[in-house]
């Protein structure tokens, strides 16, 4: 056990720079950017696996050898406790006086009449009858509750090593009022994290429909619960193409196959309409990013391609970005625009228009909430037009390219969790509390009787008594019973 302990303590220990340190799998850019900033010890740091501590083999050592030694402590422990399960109680003692807890007195009763009256008063324990004594011990549910915790403790261990091996998270934005998702595959997410085990092409196959938004606010922007209508399909559902109502909510999330479908949060989807010189029009609405959780003032990125030119250079020369801030409800300082609130009250947006190469055809990945500043940066990418506008205002360019601002749409932020082991995990959980507060309120303890019959043909009755764990609150206890073994003595003494 002592060796389990120091494992827990080193298990402790190693698992702190996951919390102190940034993870790769959590998030890679600020691993990137703590080990440019710390140069060689970032370097030793990566090297060593601190940025991924839960999946290095120093840390699994220290599991695996917690796992094997609380095994090495708990069977042996199991096979004692059986055998005392089974074994009698401990013989009377030849000298209950020298016991902690004693009392004696003459009774005129026999011996055989004093041992039956003390197996009545012990009635509950489990006790055995010599010839004139009386053994009987109690408390064995403590070493129970004990082995309860201690094997559900290795049962959570267990439970999250295979978590860890089976399970997956991921993180997707839909939009309200008709945007769908579908746990087809890892493409599907914005983020996902698999197991060591998931290799994204056996997920369990389910679709949500996002419905009506609606999120209610205190009168200082303080949110105080967000709400999606939803249609839900998964198992036979899909084959039949049925769909089931759902209503989902912060904290209440949909279980479905085994996956659990969360609410985590919502933003705003601002939708321009960019008409081009030759009178054509493209309408796109992209999410935007809240900058403010407390306003939901958000900065975003709308991006555009112009149509009906083949030459991809001069396509790449004429390309629009729409960038700035949304704010749901508005609050001018002279020209700057900002937020005061998070529900949507008159929505104003302060763009800056974007004409040139965004950088989007050259292979490599791009935010959607933002322009690549290199194209800034290198004069290819170059800001033509600022303005704040209301709902249905636009904004005209130098070349006559029109953007117009023409609504707001709520989206949602969904994150699905699977775990084939949380069921157990609860129940380990449970059974850790249980067995500890059993193991912590239960005392074992024990009581002796002996009946010598004297030479007056009256009988001597002594009791002792031992508290196997802490005494505390057995004195009472064997006053109380040693009272009713000797209630009918004629004179007697206590100690």
């Amino acid at each position: 056990m002592r060796t389990a302990l120091t494992l827990l303590f080193l298990l402790a220990l190693a698992a702190m720079p996951g919390a102190l340190l940034p993870q790769l799998s959590l998030n890679a850019a600020k691993v990137d950017q703590y080990v440019a900033d710390h140069g060689w010890w970032g370097d030793l740091l990566l090297k060593l696996g601190f940025f991924e501590v839960y999946a290095t083999p120093w840390f699994a050592a220290i599991y695996l050898l917690l796992f094997v030694s609380l095994v090495g402590c708990l069977l042996p422990r199991t096979f004692e406790y059986f055998k005392q399960m089974r074994a009698k109680p401990v013989l009377t003692p030849r000298n209950l006086s020298r016991m902690p807890h004693h009392a004696r007195a003459e009774l005129d009763v026999t011996p055989d009449e004093a041992v039956e009256r003390a197996r009545k008063v012990l009635r509950g324990w489990r006790a055995d009858a010599g010839e004139g004594t009386l053994s009987a011990e109690r408390g064995f549910l403590r070493e129970t509750g004990n082995l309860v915790f201690h094997f559900a403790l290795l049962g959570l261990l267990v439970s999250f090593a295979l978590g860890k091996m089976f399970s997956y998270e991921g993180q997707v934005i839909v939009q309200a009022n008709g945007g769908q998702f579908c746990n087809g595959g890892i493409f599907n997410y914005d983020s996902f994290r698999p197991g060591l085990r998931v290799d994204g092409t056996d997920l369990t196959p389910f679709c949500v429909e996002i419905g009506e938004f609606s999120a209610e606010y205190l009168e200082n922007g303080q949110p105080v619960g967000y709400q999606a209508d939803i249609r839900y399909q998964s198992g036979d559902d899909i084959a039949a193409n049925s769909w089931k109502p759902y209503t989902l909510q912060v904290n209440h999330p949909l279980r479905t196959g085994g996956d659990r479908l969360y609410l985590l949060g919502h933003g705003y989807t601002p939708t321009f309409t960019v008409t081009f010189p030759n009178g054509e029009k493209r309408t796109q609405g992209i999410q935007w990013l809240p900058a403010d959780q407390l306003t939901l003032a958000s900065e975003g990125a709308t991006k555009f391609d112009p149509p009906g030119i083949t030459d991809s250079e001069t396509r790449r020369k004429n390309q629009i970005a729409v960038t700035g801030l949304l704010a749901p409800t508005p609050l001018l300082h002279g020209g700057i625009l900002s937020s005061k609130y998070p529900a949507l009250n008159n929505p104003m947006v302060a763009v800056d228009v974007y004409r040139g190469d965004l950088g989007v055809d050259d292979g490599r990945g791009q935010s959607i909430f933002s322009i690549d500043q290199r194209m800034v940066d290198q004069g290819r990418l170059q800001k033509v037009a600022r303005k704040n506008l209301a709902l249905g205002e636009e904004i005209a360019l130098d070349d006559g390219t029109k953007v117009r601002f023409d609504s707001v749409s709520d989206w949602v932020s969904l994150q699905v969790s699977h775990d084939p082991t949380q069921g157990y995990v609860l129940v380990f959980a449970i059974l850790i509390i249980l067995g500890l507060g059993v193991s912590l309120t239960v005392k074992r303890r024990r009581v002796w009787v002996r009946a010598t019959r004297l030479d007056d043909g009256r009988t001597l009755v002594e009791v002792g008594g031992l508290a196997r764990t802490d005494q505390a609150g057995y004195g009472e206890e064997f006053t109380r019973l040693a009272r009713a073994v000797l209630s009918s003595g004629a004179s007697g003494e206590k100690s």
